[in-house]
């Protein structure tokens, strides 16, 4: 008799441990401050902002979140410094086990813009399915499943319009995860991008990885590859590095200053053109992140 199968990561998740690792904790576009508080009555509040190094423009939106966990009901509202108001209703768990609801929208008053998706995922042993519908954008039915067994995955994702009655997009995954690595390979854009990405947890202390992108559509040809890597020096603090092919470097650092505070900073090097004197140029970024969480 067979073991029951762990719920596969959804499709979105596919990778997810190799794009973390490459993707987050480098903050060298500007400058950023996170708060988040927590009430009694379950209440998070969260306000964040981001001051843009190039353009010197500022960014920011606070949101408010009210979580029913008996329920599985939670409501979340934000509004944005360029006046966009978001909601977004979310059931969990509430009609069936495995299965989460949500409702997502936008309104931007001044310009009459609005959105509104439906967005349904349901999770068994095995299986992790989404689907969703943007009402206002086409409307475009998306679909996407991910099977796994025994450590192996196999993805599908499609869009259709419905008023053109046309599939608009559709793509493929397949990977392999267990508890040191993971391997995953992509066929994106209607199989005109192809990614592979690998993550592996070296030790407790050190993880590293890699990704490599083809686009048969772009003009410049060749393969975008990157490669990257993280050590804890402590319980506090890790340090991150990554260089891609194009000559670009890379580096974060973060820091807990004490529970609820913590620093990130991040730098970017264009090793091509090391000669710019300005750290803060187009050829070299550099900031830093303060997220305070109480």
């Amino acid at each position: 008799m067979s073991l029951p199968q762990p719920v596969p990561p959804s499709w979105k998740d596919l990778g997810k441990s190799s794009n973390d690792l490459l993707g987050k904790d480098y903050n060298f576009n500007g400058t950023a401050l996170e708060v988040k508080t927590q009430t009694p009555s379950n209440v998070a509040f969260k306000v964040a902002g981001v001051r843009d190094n190039k353009t010197e423009a500022i960014a920011g939106d606070i949101e408010g979140k009210w979580t029913d966990k008996v329920h599985g009901l939670t409501l979340t509202q934000t509004w944005t410094t360029t006046n966009v108001l978001r909601n977004q209703i979310e059931l969990d768990n509430l009609f069936a086990k495995g299965l989460k609801l949500d409702l997502a929208s936008s309104l931007a008053p001044e310009k009459g813009a609005k959105t509104a998706v439906l967005n349904a995922a349901y999770k068994q042993s095995g299986l992790h399915t989404r689907a969703s519908l943007d009402v206002f954008k086409g409307p475009t039915f998306t679909a996407d499943a991910v099977f796994g067994r025994d450590g192996f995955l196999v993805g599908a994702e499609t869009a259709y319009n419905v008023t053109g009655g046309n599939i608009t997009r559709y793509a493929g995954a397949i990977g392999y995860n267990a508890p040191q690595y993971a391997v995953t390979v992509h066929a994106l854009n209607n199989l005109n991008t192809f990614s592979a990405s690998y993550y592996h947890r070296v030790s407790r202390d050190v993880e590293a990885g890699a990704k490599a992108v083809y686009d048969s559509k772009a003009t410049h040809g060749g393969v975008a590859l990157e490669v990257g890597t993280k050590t804890y020096l402590d319980s506090s603090a890790f340090v991150k590095a990554k260089i891609n092919n194009s000559g670009v470097i890379a580096l974060g650092y973060t820091q807990s200053l004490r529970p609820g505070v913590k620093a990130s900073f991040g730098l970017a090097l264009d090793t091509q053109k090391l000669n710019d004197a300005n750290p803060a140029g187009p050829s070299h970024k550099v900031g830093v992140q303060f997220v305070f969480d109480s």
